[in-house]
């Protein structure tokens, strides 16, 4: 007999079925049993055993809530006064005539019943598989994968290609720390995990791809703040022969129809999108991440802006200049000769364009420098020699040599997208097997000591600090 999802018990009325899951409640009334039951359809439904059938009547007793049963049994009607109306699947009850237990469970450590807004964060982190039962997280990550797979669909219609790039590459300056992976082939030389494909994604520019787009791993090895993630996703897209308005008019209709699909409740409240220069948002605003909702108790509510005219540089700790967002930028066009004459530096502004939603920024991108003697006057500027910017970005400079067209592109962080479409506060509450806010994987116990024999393999001798 074909198994049968929950969801259409209905289409079965009076008829046979056979459905498998997991027990959400088991109420034992004396003469008959009933079982809550549940599958990943994230639909429910009302089971009873009747006292007559005696063998399904001794399993039933001794079920538990999470046991994971299959089940042969009639879909019947409710009697009228029986019907739930305010329940899926009120209308109608399984009349049980076998039970066979697929695998039994230990008492749960927490009720996954609830939105989990109860139970410590830690716990949940560390029993992530029952955790992830919960309907809210269940939502959460499959409104996520419709919104990975609108995005793969959408692109894909307008030409764009999906590319993977390389998880191990090469430690570079590019902004935060890297992770690094040591190598067992080539002792006391690593590998780097990639922060962005931002590299990578322009080499695919001057490979002459012209349409790019991944659904990316990135990795970051920042202290702790706010809920953010070692380990995240980016939608990251980059495109030939454009200036910034392609990119932006581009993003900002991808975003329209994704909202229309995944989030039809969502209302946005302005089309298109403002465009607030980074001086205006500072005076008025005193952030770049503007919240300019009209009605910020509006839940359904989503102000998106576009944050542009950032300043190409800063001033770091030590008094010297650094960038804002990436060396690999174009200046304004009126603003390249400032850059590359390398005067009123403070002043240079760049084709950087943020994107913001109800205060968060959830993407950013720029129009790139094409030119490797642009690309050489920026790490200049910062005060890096040219041996060291050959050595960290030679690849990068010969690329830019070869012919590689005007281009551009952007980032979204998908996760935090996601949690503002979902109404969720944290990030981790849209990632399946996300770390503490200390980078920590409770569930896995990570990270952990490895063995001396792997450490002598690699060359590499522990040191405490």
């Amino acid at each position: 007999m074909e198994r049968i999802y929950i969801k259409d018990l209905k289409e079965h009325i009076g008829q046979e079925v056979k459905i498998s899951g997991w027990v959400d409640v088991r109420r034992d009334m004396g003469k008959l049993i009933f079982l809550d039951f549940r599958d990943e359809s994230l639909s429910k439904v009302q089971m009873v055993v009747l006292p007559n059938n005696k063998e399904a009547g001794a399993v039933a007793s001794n079920v538990r809530s999470e046991w994971v049963l299959e089940i042969v049994g009639n879909v019947n009607k409710r009697p009228e006064k029986m019907i739930k109306t305010d329940v899926p699947n009120g209308d109608i009850e399984i009349e049980v005539k076998s039970i066979k237990v697929l695998n039994e469970a230990t008492t749960p450590p927490f009720d996954i019943s609830t939105t989990g807004s109860e139970v410590n964060e830690e716990s949940r982190l560390k029993y992530r598989y029952l955790d992830l039962r919960r309907e809210r997280l269940q939502k959460n990550i499959r409104m996520r994968h419709n919104l990975i797979s609108f995005v793969r669909e959408y692109l894909g219609q307008k030409g764009f290609f999906e590319v993977e790039t390389p998880i191990l590459t090469k430690s570079t300056p590019e902004g935060a720390r890297d992770y690094v992976v040591p190598s067992r082939l080539y002792n006391g030389k690593f590998y780097a995990l990639p922060q962005s494909p931002q590299q990578y994604k322009q080499l695919l520019m001057s490979a002459g791809f012209g349409k790019y787009f991944q659904i990316a791993r990135c990795f970051r090895d920042e202290d702790t703040r706010g809920d953010r993630q070692p380990e995240f996703t980016q939608m990251d897209l980059e495109m030939s022969f454009v200036e910034q308005e392609d990119v932006m008019s581009l993003i900002e209709n991808l975003i329209i129809e994704t909202v229309k699909k995944v989030s039809p409740e969502k209302k946005i409240q302005q089309v298109p999108f403002p465009r607030i220069k980074y001086a205006d948002a500072m005076s008025k605003y005193g952030s770049d991440r503007p919240d300019i909702r009209e009605d910020k108790n509006d839940s359904n509510l989503l102000a998106f802006c576009w944050v542009v005219d950032f300043p190409f540089f800063e001033k770091d700790k030590q008094g010297g200049w650094t960038f804002t967002h990436n060396p690999f930028s174009m200046p304004k066009p009126e603003h390249e000769e400032m850059l590359m004459k390398g005067e009123n530096i403070g002043d240079i502004l760049t084709t950087q364009y943020d994107i913001v939603l109800n205060g968060f920024e959830i993407g950013g991108g720029s129009i790139r420098n094409h030119h490797s003697k642009g690309l050489m006057k920026v790490f200049e500027i910062m005060g890096y020699a040219a041996d060291r910017v050959r050595e960290n970005f030679g690849h990068m400079l010969e690329a830019l040599d070869s012919g590689t067209p005007p281009h551009g592109g952007i980032a979204w962080g998908l996760d935090r997208l996601v949690m503002i479409l979902r109404n969720e506060n944290s990030i981790r509450d849209v990632i399946a097997f996300p770390k503490t806010g200390e980078g920590r994987d409770l569930m896995m116990d990570s990270p952990s000591i490895i063995e001396k024999g792997q450490l002598d393999e690699l060359g590499i001798e522990i040191r405490m600090k």
